[in-house]
């Protein structure tokens, strides 16, 4: 079985392949630190934009920078483990960067997508993605369901 985590400089390699196969590569990033019922919901909806669905992890050095000191709760290793698993993801990799710009830069998906109240124009990449002829997607948040959400609660009951 192939595995589905991969650096970024073999997934450029591979992600190569499946183009010349005519597959339509989609890509999105994020932290996904505790798996809830919104980042399934949002991975599948992701994975139906293309054929490949590839999810970049911010490394733990990057979430603690954007979402302070206590996060994130769960290691890389472990958001890998548990983002990989997941039937709709084909492809897990990670970057240190406070964005994803040189990665999407390098990896040059068909479809850039993110969560939420994101602008497509705001997205970080979508400059690239759409001058390389590419879409720019800004899919809903499920409602009320977030890693913040599942924290607080959690504080909240204890």
């Amino acid at each position: 079985m192939k595995s589905k985590v991969l650096s970024p400089e073999k997934l450029k390699s591979v992600l190569a392949k499946l183009r010349s196969k005519k597959k339509k590569i989609v890509f999105t990033n994020g932290c996904f630190d505790i798996l809830h019922v919104g980042h399934v919901t949002y991975l599948q909806q992701a994975k139906d934009c293309g054929d490949v669905l590839v999810v970049a992890l911010n490394s733990d050095g990057s979430v603690r920078k954007l979402k302070g000191s206590t996060r994130p709760v769960n290691t890389l290793k472990d958001r890998i483990a548990v983002i990989s698993a997941l039937e709709s993801v084909d492809y897990v990799t990670f970057f240190s960067d406070e964005t994803p710009k040189k990665l999407i830069e390098t990896l040059s998906p068909n479809v850039l997508v993110k969560g939420g109240d994101w602008n497509p124009a705001q997205i970080v990449g979508s400059e690239h993605v759409l001058k390389q002829g590419g879409r720019v997607k800004s899919l809903p948040f499920v409602k009320g369901k977030s890693t913040s959400n599942l924290i607080q609660k959690i504080i909240e009951t204890t």
